[in-house]
């Protein structure tokens, strides 16, 4: 079940709803929504997703994803739009959350930071998982108590 998304938005940006996907269990996806990260005139700036629940795959990709466009970073939209998931999460009673992010993005750990997680650890991402594929080796895992 999906909630509304039409209360996402903040005194900057709004997340515009682009889709939602089903719970895949032959890949070990949870359900999810994806959005456009938009500033208030309507200007699609960056992308990020909001997966539901908790399985080993969220643990090493995380129920967040995100995204800025180049020409827009370093104004902590990536973070602004974390908030705004993390309402959307509450609405399915997600007492938690993970994000992650390669060891060596700092900009995306200091949105984790900045939206107030924790670093549980650092962990080896699993050969079985897409991640891998991609040439990832490594995650920060950083939880959020909603």
């Amino acid at each position: 079940m999906f909630y509304s998304t039409e209360d996402l938005k903040s005194e900057e940006i709004f997340l515009r709803l682009v889709k939602t996907c089903d719970a895949q269990p032959e890949k070990r996806w949870v359900p999810a929504y994806y959005f456009d990260i938009c500033l208030l005139d309507g200007t699609c700036i960056g992308k990020c997703d909001l997966r539901i629940g908790h399985n080993e795959k969220t643990y090493i990709g995380g129920n967040i994803g995100y995204r800025i466009d180049e020409a827009y970073r370093g104004h902590h939209y990536a973070a602004k739009a974390c908030l705004l998931l993390f309402k959307q999460a509450k609405k399915h009673k997600l007492e938690q959350l993970i994000i992650t992010c390669v060891p060596d993005n700092v900009a995306s750990s200091r949105t984790c930071e900045r939206c107030g997680g924790n670093l549980l650890e650092i962990v080896d991402i699993p050969k079985d998982n897409e991640m891998y594929d991609q040439g990832k080796r490594q995650v920060k895992v950083f939880r959020f108590i909603l």
